[in-house]
């Protein structure tokens, strides 16, 4: 449940990043300033409006959290799994099989 939790953060963060990309796009397509040599500039980062920078890195943090949960969920998930396999086959943590 932990994993798909984080999973659920993570999509919908991903999705959020999408849609912030295209906003961000939609805003700036117009910006055509062009260099003597023809080559296009780019918006740096520090130049984008402060409400879709703070969207993107809140997003991105998001997503982070998001893959932290899966991955900690799944790797909980796993360590039960093995336990309950070891008592359900008669050996506990620090018992060693023995052959007959």
């Amino acid at each position: 449940m932990r994993a798909l939790c984080g999973a659920i953060i993570t999509a919908g963060a991903l999705i959020g990043l999408g849609l912030t990309c295209i906003g961000i796009g939609n805003r700036y397509q117009n910006f055509r300033d062009i260099y003597p040599e023809g080559h296009p500039s780019y918006i740096k980062l520090s130049e984008i409006d402060s409400s879709l920078l703070i969207a993107l890195f809140a997003l991105i943090v998001a997503a982070l959290i998001g893959l932290g949960i899966a991955f900690l969920g799944l790797a909980y998930h796993h360590h039960r799994r093995h336990h309950e396999w070891l008592r359900e086959h008669g050996r506990h943590a620090g018992e060693h099989a023995t052959r007959p």
